[in-house]
């Protein structure tokens, strides 16, 4: 499984280096067939969505139960959480577990995916890395979910400038590639007053990011002030 040729050429770095390293992770995962097989597809999709209803009833309970014992047991409650308008986000007993937790629902804008892009865009990069695995050692995609997980989670990103991991905990996550070379320890007093650090430089990061994400988007768009009493079309789903 491979992420992209920026995010593997910046984890290459921080452990080797030759001349042309960046060009040669360039050339390789080019000539790649399965990187080929799995590359995105950013065009309108054929023809017309013909969606499956999904019942709820049975579903609800452990959708509650999965997050329960998934992310609040490790993470605890979360602020806010931003999603899409599936059924099982909008139902009545999602609000009620959310509310009974003091967390705040937001969810996107109809015909409006942007809202909840970085979600969008990650679930892209897992699905590419999972088709690569499913075709490279054949087998069933869930056996290697948690492979694709641990490699997204300790790649470089550009919007905070470090892994996942290590903006969560800290410190670098221990991989293979450690048993060739000697670990770094940290104290704890200087692991503390690192993550302090990092935690500021993250937000830094993530708002310089915005921002530049914004500028971009503006470029194609166009200001548009409404007042009191005006007559707009609303576009809702069919």
């Amino acid at each position: 499984m491979y992420p992209k040729g920026n995010k593997i050429y910046r984890d290459l770095q921080e452990l080797y280096w030759w001349p042309e390293l960046k060009r040669e992770v360039t050339d390789f995962l080019s000539k790649r067939l399965t990187c080929q097989q799995i590359k995105a597809e950013h065009q309108l999709p054929l023809r017309l969505l013909q969606p499956i209803k999904i019942p709820l009833w049975k579903w609800e309970r452990k959708l509650a139960k999965l997050y329960v014992a998934k992310i609040v047991r490790l993470h605890g409650v979360p602020v806010s959480i931003i999603s899409d308008r599936d059924p099982h986000f909008t139902s009545w007993s999602w609000k009620k577990l959310h509310e009974a937790l003091g967390t705040r629902l937001d969810f996107s804008t109809a015909f409006h995916p942007q809202t909840n892009g970085q979600s969008e865009r990650v679930i892209q990069i897992l699905e590419d890395m999972l088709r690569s695995c499913v075709i490279d050692f054949r087998g069933s995609w869930e056996d290697f979910l948690p492979l694709a997980e641990f490699t997204y989670n300790n790649s470089y990103q550009s919007s905070i400038q470090m892994a996942p991991y290590e903006a969560l905990y800290g410190r670098r996550c221990r991989t293979p590639y450690w048993t060739e070379l000697s670990e770094q320890r940290v104290l704890v007093p200087e692991l503390i007053s690192d993550t302090e650090d990092k935690v500021k430089l993250i937000w830094d990061r993530l708002k310089a990011a915005s921002d530049k994400q914004k500028s971009y988007a503006d470029l194609k768009r166009k200001k548009i002030e409404f007042s009191v009493g005006d007559l707009v079309f609303l576009k809702v789903s069919p």
